[in-house]
């Protein structure tokens, strides 16, 4: 569960986070993410979360949403079965906290910008 966020920091399960995470359907946080082209998500960067085979994928795209997701992206993760969801940051962790107990849900959060 996340605790909460605010520019540059999450608390997720009483561990504090300064760098972007993804948070696997088991609980398990990877905060090494970091995404090939900084400010643009691209297929790439997801390999490991496809391979959770989750039913959705939370974006956080920072605080102002400065990080994109371009169409081309959307649709390979469409491709894949998931139900994509892309939000700036605060709004995207109360949205994974409210999936995470009733769905296998991965969440990938940029902190910053």
């Amino acid at each position: 569960m996340i605790e909460y966020y605010k520019f540059g920091q999450i608390k997720i399960n009483g561990k504090i986070y300064t760098s972007d995470v993804i948070i696997y359907p088991d609980g398990k946080v990877d905060d090494k993410w970091w995404r090939k082209e900084g400010h643009l998500l691209v297929p790439e960067d997801l390999k490991d979360v496809i391979k959770m085979k989750p039913d959705a994928l939370v974006v956080g795209t920072g605080n102002p949403g400065l990080m994109k997701v371009p169409p081309s992206t959307r649709d390979w993760i469409s491709s894949q079965g998931i139900k994509l969801i892309v939000e700036p940051t605060e709004k995207a962790c109360l949205t994974y906290n409210k999936l995470y107990k009733s769905t296998k849900v991965v969440a990938a959060f940029h902190l910053t910008c």
